[in-house]
């Protein structure tokens, strides 16, 4: 009997969800992040809290172990694994300062070419003080499976997608080589590839397995369409979580930085989507969940708002509209906290299906269904506003736990392949 660990490092809080050879879930918990935290150590203890967590009888079957993180969020680290300064989220749009330089480099409209991209975010550390100490530039994701597998420098390529990494020649390009950039950049795998055994000491400290494999991971957009039962080209996931990610499943493959519009490759086919900045973040800063559910009950969705919002927590945006200086728009601000809810709820919807509307004109299969995922997925009144601007099938994900769409990978992967040649890492 063989159980599966999938680990969401999203950006509210850590998630783990472990499956059967099934596919059923056998358990699942939730770690939330704390206000004004000192990430790395807050990453640690919802890594630690998560396995402890898990029962006994549970952890004694766990065959594989896969973790996401939040697209885009990298740190340094030191030849041990130390981080040497505090991590760049997935938000931070500091890379804005290197994007002239940088767009001599890459060719036009890469993925890269964006405030928030991996890369963007690197060239800006190089000149932090701290950049002398560095050895190794690693992904959230990256940084804690090397806690559980202690392997340094090994990277999947979901997350290194942003970073330049090209997914289609599985290689590093050789305009990236050019920069000659003073660190290691990971090694890439393709995610779910089991890259080592977990560490000894942590297997028994938790009592795991000692067989137990640490795999390649991805990004928890990803994770979340993997969870959501998409399958066919012209399907998506729209994830509502803390932002608003978009993924079309498509046989034509779309970057252009110009709108922060970038594929990810899933076997044959390739997810295009982006990201938006707007999302429940907005929402839970003016109304509390209890308010979200009860006004959400008295808007009529049969009727259009008037209001005409952009909503964002602070300047800047990635997509469908790629402006790091894009000034929220709230006003006006009508005295009804319903009304206000409902102009919300319809804007992000309109940026929404702008965003799929985009991927369409730029060559993407026809959209024909969208599941969706994240907290925004049980709020049936935001589905109902938006299947009337999409005109198409909205429906929940059949899962919508992106630790799910993890467990799955692992379990997938580890299927696939019956004996494993691990990666050298250091």
């Amino acid at each position: 009997m063989t159980f599966y660990l999938g680990i969401d490092f999203g950006t509210s809080g850590a998630r783990a969800v472990v499956i059967d050879d099934d596919a059923r879930i056998l358990f699942q918990m939730r770690h939330p992040w704390s206000s004004n935290a000192d990430w790395i150590n807050c990453w640690k203890k919802g890594l630690w809290s998560l396995l402890e967590g898990i029962s006994g009888e549970w952890r004694r079957e766990i065959g594989a172990i896969a973790i996401n993180g939040t697209s885009s969020t990298i740190l340094l680290t030191d030849a041990s694994g130390q981080p040497v300064d505090v991590p760049l989220l997935y938000n931070d749009a500091r890379g804005s300062m290197v994007l002239k330089d940088l767009s001599h480099i890459a060719p036009p409209n890469h993925t890269v070419l964006s405030a928030t991209s991996s890369l963007a975010k690197l060239l800006w550390m190089q000149h932090l003080p701290s950049f002398g100490q560095a050895r190794y530039l690693l992904h959230q994701a990256d940084w804690l499976a090397f806690l559980l597998h202690g392997k340094l420098g090994i990277s999947d390529y979901h997350n290194a997608l942003k970073l330049g990494y090209d997914v289609e020649k599985l290689q590093y390009p050789e305009w990236l080589k050019k920069l000659q950039i003073p660190i290691n950049l990971p090694q890439v795998l393709a995610p779910g590839t089991p890259v080592g055994e977990l560490n000894p000491e942590i297997a028994a400290k938790f009592g795991f397995r000692h067989d137990c494999l640490v795999c390649a991971g991805t990004t928890d957009s990803i994770a979340a369409f993997l969870a959501s039962g998409a399958k066919s080209p012209g399907e998506a996931v729209t994830s509502l979580g803390s932002t608003l990610v978009l993924k079309l499943l498509s046989r034509t493959r779309i970057e252009d930085a110009r709108y922060g519009i970038y594929s990810h490759r899933l076997g044959d086919l390739w997810l295009t989507g982006g990201a938006s900045n707007t999302g429940c973040a907005v929402l839970k800063k003016f109304f509390t969940d209890d308010e979200l559910v009860s006004l959400s009950r008295e808007i009529d969705v049969s009727k259009a708002s008037e209001l005409d919002y952009y909503p964002l927590l602070k300047e800047g945006d990635r997509f469908p509209i790629n402006d790091p200086h894009l000034p929220p728009k709230l006003e006006p601000r009508p005295d009804n906290p319903r009304e206000f809810l409902h102009g919300l709820l319809e804007s992000m919807a309109r940026i929404e299906a702008r965003g799929y509307k985009l991927l369409q004109e730029l060559g993407s299969d026809q959209l024909n269904h969208v599941y969706t995922a994240g907290g925004g997925a049980a709020n049936s009144t935001w589905t109902a506003i938006r299947g009337r601007y999409l005109n198409i099938p909205v429906a929940p994900s059949i899962n919508t736990e992106a630790a799910y769409g993890t467990a799955l990978l692992a379990m997938r992967q580890l299927k696939m392949s019956t004996t494993h040649h691990f990666p050298s890492g250091k």
